[in-house]
């Protein structure tokens, strides 16, 4: 009888830091719900770093892992109340958006998908210009079209990245009818970071592995794609 194998070090990280993303979760989501801005700050800062590292125990992508890790640069930036973070913060998630493009591949995706979402751009930018700030104006709406064709073409890795893909969208359209002065829903940044937390866990479930366990100790290669070619 052979023995099982033994789990490495990087495979023992695996549940840990599932668990310890969950529980940064959990405090971000419930502080902002309370109203208790030192639970936002301490652990928004956490997700992405945390989610990076179980992607990578999973021995995920490196797209994946940087473009979490561009996620977390965004995110600590954005908590900085201040046009100039603010953009610097957009940038990082852009760059994020670039890898999560990269990391796709040249695979086709559906064409009445891509017209939804070209439509629904088109509309959503041309409702929301008259009430952003001018100097807003232009970078938000080149930062509309990438993150609009990263959710796209996130359904190109299957349902999972999809439906994370178009949170993502979702997410960041809350945030820009708050810079519009949109009326909001209670608790905005609950919502916000709901379907941002939602939205980067299952594109990060759509990079690895189709049927492992999220929370498990199974390692595995993520979806082969053309990314170099």
């Amino acid at each position: 009888m052979s023995a099982e194998p033994v789990p490495d070090r990087r495979e023992r990280l695996v549940r840990p830091l599932f668990i310890a993303f969950l529980v940064a979760s959990a405090v971000d989501l419930v502080g902002l719900l309370a109203d208790v801005p030192a639970a936002h700050l301490v652990a928004k800062p956490l997700l992405m770093p945390l989610l990076a590292g179980y992607a990578a125990a999973r021995r995920g992508p490196r797209l994946l892992i940087a473009a979490l890790l561009f996620g977390w640069g965004g995110d600590t930036f954005l908590l900085a109340d201040a046009d100039a973070a603010f953009l610097v913060g957009m940038g990082s998630f852009a760059v994020g958006h670039v890898c999560y493009l990269w990391l796709f591949g040249r695979a086709r995706g559906s064409l009445p998908t891509g017209i939804v979402y070209a439509v629904v751009l088109v509309t959503f930018v041309a409702l929301l210009w008259p009430g952003l700030p001018a100097d807003m104006r232009i970078p938000m709406t080149g930062y509309s079209l990438l993150l609009t064709a990263m959710a796209y073409r996130a359904g190109t890795l299957g349902r999972h990245a999809a439906v994370g893909g178009a949170l993502f969208l979702l997410s960041d359209a809350l945030i820009a009818t708050g810079i519009a002065d949109w009326p909001q829903l209670p608790a905005p940044d609950f919502w916000v970071m709901l379907t941002y937390i939602a939205a980067q866990f299952l594109l990060t479930v759509g990079a690895l592995a189709p049927g492992s366990e999220w929370g498990g100790v199974a390692a595995g290669a993520y979806r082969e794609r053309s990314t170099s070619s």
